[in-house]
């Protein structure tokens, strides 16, 4: 047994609420729990935080800022938020994202009462605007192929999950496809976007097929940039898109002052990401969920007044219905460089505070 499947198989083992069988995985008791009521109706305060299960694997722990040790997911809850967001790679290298991933990661989220959001990148690893690179298994697929391949890809990934118990109430058909998905046959220019608005749709039926309730989303980044959203969303209406919502992402301070400069100043492409919403809104009837933000862990204290200024003016916008901040428990530099998180230490900093307010 590899070590990936061993952790996998070790967490599920620990986290389970649910029985079931399925070949290669292991049969998971029911421990008792009363059911938690969720209220769906409430702002959606949360994180993602895919990274969860390989920090533990690198031996890595989480404090609250009394010092007490926590499991990362419980603390998230703890700190304030109602919700967790996973992403799902189609075959990652090292396994983490894999599907079995996945699972060990909701396991955990379904028993604390968490609301949880999947976001399907269709790739073996990161989907974004600079890279949509088709599964290795799918290279050679034509459009014909690949949108089967993303109908039987989401169906499996949610299958698992609702013979696991898991309750999904988001699911992302793409990651940040401001160009579109899976280059170049999904790319939003490719065949007048009828193959990017294709394969959406087949990510759209087969989670309808598996949890008919949960709300489908198209994922954009640039909560910032209008033109973004004027350059997809008529491709997909154009060719008879479905799609339940818009997502966004907001890095404030990554685009400063419409440069890649990173700074401080947060407040104008907060400003123009709110006036956003309201006007996708008001274009394209959707509602809209801030799928990603994120500040410079360095300075806790901006991030805090970035952060509590968000969450209170999308509150006050019925059309958005929640704010999910990008792996705040990842440390300074992580994965090659992360510096958007919001812990030091092992401790969440003061730019969650805002959660619990």
């Amino acid at each position: 047994m590899n070590k990936f499947l061993g952790v996998c198989i070790a967490a599920i083992s620990l986290a389970a609420c649910c029985s079931c069988d399925r070949v290669g995985l292991p049969h998971v008791e029911a421990d008792g729990q009363k059911d938690i009521i969720i209220d769906r109706t409430a702002f959606a305060k949360g994180a993602d935080i895919s990274w969860i299960t390989q920090m533990e694997s690198q031996g890595m722990k989480f404090y609250n800022k009394d010092g007490a040790e926590r499991e990362c997911t419980a603390l998230m809850k703890e700190i304030g938020m109602n919700a967790v967001r996973y992403r799902v790679w189609v075959n990652p290298v090292d396994g983490w994202n894999s599907a079995t991933d996945v699972l060990v990661k909701a396991i955990r989220a379904q028993k604390l009462g968490l609301r949880i959001m999947i976001d399907f990148h269709y790739s073996d690893t990161w989907a974004d605007p600079g890279n949509q690179t088709p599964p290795a298994a799918w290279a050679s697929y034509d459009i014909d192929g690949l949108v089967k391949a993303v109908s039987d890809h989401t169906k499996e990934v949610l299958s698992l999950l609702k013979q696991y118990g898991v309750d999904v109430e988001w699911v992302q058909v793409g990651n940040e496809t401001r160009t579109g998905m899976m280059w170049p046959l999904g790319s939003y220019k490719e065949n007048g976007g009828k193959n990017y608005t294709d394969l959406t749709n087949a990510g759209y039926d087969a989670v309808k097929a598996v949890y008919p309730e949960a709300k489908v989303i198209v994922h954009l980044d640039g909560g910032h940039d209008i033109s973004l959203y004027n350059r997809i969303f008529p491709v997909l209406k154009q060719n008879g898109g479905k799609y339940d919502m818009i997502g966004m992402s907001l890095y404030p301070c990554w685009w400063n002052n419409e440069t890649s400069s990173f700074g401080t100043d947060w407040k104008p492409n907060t400003d123009a990401c709110l006036a956003n919403i309201k006007k996708v809104y008001e274009t394209y009837g959707k509602e809209v969920m801030i799928c990603e933000t994120g500040m410079p862990v360095t300075n806790p204290d901006i991030a805090k007044e970035m952060l509590s200024y968000l969450l209170e003016k999308t509150q006050e916008l019925e059309c958005c219905k929640g704010v999910f901040y990008w792996e705040p428990q990842a440390p300074n530099g992580y994965n090659d460089g992360y510096g958007l998180g919001a812990f030091q230490n092992g401790k969440p900093t003061a730019a969650l505070d805002p959660f619990n307010e």
